[in-house]
């Protein structure tokens, strides 16, 4: 789908999208059943931040850059520009200028599966950025591509519109619709984690809490007093019986 520029797409509810943005990436991701990861290739240029924000999608050629400058029209307060290439790329598609622009429409930030450069100067103006790479090597701006089509982005599918979360963990996207299944979700990991900090604050261990010694059990897992096994072949080899 090339040569497209869909306008004003539907958005998640902006209440679910920040109340998303306070749980983080893990607590979102183990609550909707750990789905929605992007993996471990978007990495943050910046330390430290959290954000949440609806997606507007650029589609571009590797080392083309044109539909960046028309998403960036397309975008609006609290959205995060999401941009994917029709085939790898880790040119510097991005940089201080195009963030600029962004911070004056009140967008939280960037997820590009590409390069970005200028990365000090994106810290300095406090504009989050993930990426696959960070490479001062530039782009042209000379081929058509799309703005708000679903893009894919380690190996999820991304919409106009989606939740996108970011942290120092990765990113991950929540379908639009199940933006407020997120919500309770996440809330309800938050506070089955919440107690069981509190457990291991007070010294319960991890076996007991989750059940543990029964799995250990299952899988034939031994204890065995180290005198017993003084003089014996390696344990870690697996043959001491």
């Amino acid at each position: 789908m090339s040569g497209l520029i869909i306008t004003d797409p539907p958005r998640a509810h902006a209440g679910d999208v920040e109340a998303l943005a306070g749980h983080g990436v893990a607590t979102v991701h183990e609550g909707m059943g750990r789905r929605g990861s992007l993996g471990p290739g978007f990495r943050p240029v910046q330390q430290d931040v959290r954000i949440a924000g609806t997606a507007v999608t650029a589609l571009c050629p590797p080392g083309d850059n044109l539909m960046i400058h028309a998403a960036v029209e397309q975008c609006a307060r609290g959205d995060i520009l999401v941009v994917a290439t029709t085939s790898p790329s880790t040119d510097g598609m991005f940089g201080e200028l195009f963030a600029t622009a962004l911070q004056y429409r009140g967008v939280r930030g960037l997820v590009i599966d590409a390069g970005v450069r200028d990365t000090a100067d994106l810290r300095a103006m406090g504009f989050p950025v993930w990426s696959t790479a960070v490479c001062a090597r530039g782009t042209v701006k000379a081929t058509a591509g799309s703005v708000n089509v679903p893009v894919v982005l380690g190996g999820q599918i991304v919409r106009p519109g989606d939740v996108i979360v970011a942290d120092d963990d990765g990113v991950m996207c929540v379908p639009r619709e199940e933006s407020g299944a997120a919500v309770r979700a996440a809330g309800a990991r938050a506070a089955k984690e919440e107690a069981t900090r509190t457990a291991f604050a007070e010294g319960q261990l991890g076996l007991d809490r989750y059940g543990l010694r029964e799995t250990l059990v299952r899988l034939g897992v031994r204890y065995r007093p180290y005198e017993e096994c003084a003089g014996a072949p390696d344990v870690s080899d697996g043959t001491v019986s």
